[in-house]
Parts: C-alpha cells; structure tokens; sequence
C-alpha cells in the first residue's frame, strides 16, 4: 500500500475508511499525521489540498483484506475510522511504519524455514516506495504532470527538479525512439 499510490508516510497513516471507495477504486488523501513531543498531530498535506489517487485491482483487493481484518478484530480502542491501526485499533505510530520496511526486508533476505532467496532485497527506506513510484510511471512515459498530480506535488516542476536525473535517462533515448517511428 506504500508504493502503489505513492503517498507520503504520514498521508497513509492520516487515511481514514471514509476517505476509501473501493468500488470507485480511489482514495482522497486529506491530511496527514506526525508525531511533535511525543503527541500525534494531524493536519493538512504537505501542500496543503487534498487529492484523489486512483487504484488498481491489486491494491483494493489489499485494502478489502485490511478492512476484513479489522471488523474481525477483538475489542478495539480506536473511536475513528483509521485504515492503519495497531491490533487494539489506535492510529499507527510513524516510527512503527518505518521500522517495518527494515523487518520485512531482514526477513525476506534470512527467511527462518526457507532457502536465502537468489537475489537479496537491497537497503530501502519506506519513503524509498514514493521514489519508485514516481521513476515507474516516469520512465514508462507518463507525463510529469500526471505523476505530480498522484505525488501531491503543487506543481510539475517539483516533480521535474526532483526527478531529473529519470527524465534525463528517458530523454536519452529519444533520438532511437523517434529514428524508429519514422522508419529510420
């Protein structure tokens, strides 16, 4: 669920079930959550608006199973709709989320009942997953202005200075690209 909208971490953990259409396949980012003092804020977006992420059928299938999950909890303390929770139903601490990328990563690399995979996952950072999906869609030609607008970027120029070294290896192949379409 980190990579695939490319939400930032604390717009995951603000994401509410209110804020879910599984049946439209999208999801409205409103806000997102951080720790100050040892006391969770919530607030706006980095950029201050809200924004609408579309889907694909994988990830809503993971959101279906999160939600099953949930409602088949024990008793919960949450009193809101947080898609995020801890067992007892309170709102993830950001701290917790980002651990987690370095406990997945360790387990997959030294499974405990299986072989070491052939290729071990690299280092990653949680944020590293919104890096990757802003270079996918960028380096398979989808317009920046589009990739900016799923990023929450105020405008496409964030996206390109922030990207530029991908557009530039996209850009590097243009010449064979377009030699090609003209029948060169």
């Amino acid at each position: 669920m980190a990579a695939y909208p490319g939400a930032r971490r604390g717009e995951l953990l603000n994401l509410r079930w209110s804020d879910v259409d599984l049946d439209g396949k999208q999801i409205t980012i409103t806000g997102s959550a951080a720790f100050i003092d040892g006391e969770r804020i919530e607030g706006t977006t980095k950029s201050g608006r809200k924004r609408i992420v579309s889907l694909d059928d994988g990830t809503i299938r993971v959101l279906k199973a999160q939600r099953s999950k949930q409602a088949a909890g024990q008793e919960r303390r949450g009193t809101d709709d947080h898609v995020f929770t801890t067992g007892w139903g309170e709102p993830i601490h950001p701290d917790t989320v980002s651990s987690l990328t370095a406990t997945m990563i360790r387990r997959y690399n030294n499974p405990a009942k299986e072989p070491k995979p052939k290729e071990p996952l690299p280092h990653a950072r949680l944020h590293d997953l919104r890096h990757i999906h802003a270079t996918t869609p960028l380096l398979a030609g989808l317009p920046v202005h589009v990739v900016a607008a799923r990023l929450g970027h105020a405008d496409p120029s964030i996206t390109l200075h922030v990207y530029a070294h991908v557009i530039r290896a996209a850009e590097a192949s243009a010449a064979g690209i377009f030699a090609e379409a003209i029948g060169e």
